[in-house]
């Protein structure tokens, strides 16, 4: 049997997660791909709130320690017996749904999102915080051309979720809608929503979020806790905030949905039924997503430029990057960059 890691360095640099609360840069050996697997040298990884979470222990830990990570940008280096896909040098996108099963209802019914024996990587397997990372072939993307890498790495998670959740929102053509946060997701999708004709309200507590948003094409930015100046026909809920979640329904239209696009939110406030549920008002939740709706995201980014809002951050201070996140001292998104 071929070592798929001929010719490459036995140990490289990543960032682990050791215990809830903590990460440290440490030396660990270079992974070695599976026989469905390819091995990715990483050029650019997003930081993503999801990472947060992990480092923080909101997720239950499924590995520890782990590497967190999952919007990494990188060029196929090995590859497994049995993978197939993009061959050595060509640059391709680790995201965050890592394996489904195949067999179980949910994925026979294309809603591989549901499987119950789904994976992710950054969470059950290492992620894109290291300088290599593994991928199973078949759970990769290949990457639109014309971007830089750092540009690719926020369209794996935060575009794909951000995507999602616009289609869960059912926004009707031309209809008015709320978006609730305005970090990483957020601003992609409202570039998408404006692009398809929507009228985009952003509701957000940082003001450099508030200004990114009109700059981006907004009708208005304000406070989270604001009323927008007109009823929303849709609301997508990106920030982890429970409270917001009554807030948002209150400021909906009759027959209009609430799409909660986070991993993880906080307890979420009793509810009125007249006030935020009536006249048809209905609230939905996302959960990852297919291998479809990223085929489908990215295949738009293609055709449509999207532009992200990147503030890089050196491979070695990803720890001050995931600070800045919680702090909501990053405006767009943080990326981690490794020197060439």
């Amino acid at each position: 049997m071929t070592d798929a890691n001929v010719g490459l360095p036995a140990t490289m640099r990543a960032w682990v997660v050791p215990a809830p609360g903590r990460i440290e840069q440490v030396e660990l050996p270079v992974p070695r791909p599976a026989d469905d697997e390819l091995l990715v040298r990483v050029r650019a990884c997003g930081v993503c709130r999801t990472d947060l979470h992990v480092r923080d222990g909101d997720l239950p830990p499924h590995r520890s320690p782990v590497v967190p990570g999952h919007e990494a940008v990188g060029e196929v280096v090995a590859a497994g017996s049995r993978a197939h896909g993009p061959g050595p040098g060509i640059r391709i996108g680790v995201p965050w749904l890592r394996r489904t099963c195949g067999r179980c209802r949910y994925c026979l019914r294309g809603q591989e999102n549901l499987c119950p024996f789904s994976e992710y990587t950054g969470w059950d397997a290492d992620g894109g915080y290291a300088e290599y990372v593994t991928v199973p072939a078949a759970y990769a993307y290949e990457l639109p051309s014309g971007y830089r890498d750092e540009e690719l790495a926020p369209l794996l998670c935060a575009g794909i979720i951000g995507h999602r959740a616009l289609r869960r929102a059912d926004l009707p053509p031309g209809g008015r809608l709320g978006i609730y946060g305005f970090g990483g997701s957020a601003h992609l999708t409202a570039q998408v929503a404006i692009a398809q004709g929507a009228v985009v309200h952003v509701l957000t507590r940082s003001p450099a979020a508030r200004a990114l948003a009109l700059d981006l094409g907004a009708a208005s930015a304000n406070d989270a806790y604001d009323r927008p100046p007109e009823p929303l026909d849709a609301a997508i809920l990106f920030a982890p905030v429970g409270e917001l979640v009554p807030v948002a329904l209150e400021s909906l239209d009759a027959g209009g949905t609430l799409s909660i696009a986070g991993i993880y939110l906080t307890d979420i406030p009793s509810l009125d039924y007249e006030r935020h549920l009536f006249r048809e008002r209905t609230v939905r939740s996302v959960t990852a997503n297919t291998r479809e709706d990223g085929r489908e995201f990215l295949a738009a980014a293609a055709e449509h430029r999207i532009s992200a809002t990147v503030t890089p951050y050196p491979f070695d201070r990803a720890d001050a990057a995931l600070d800045d996140l919680a702090a909501d001292r990053v405006n767009g998104v943080a990326v981690l960059t490794m020197p060439h």
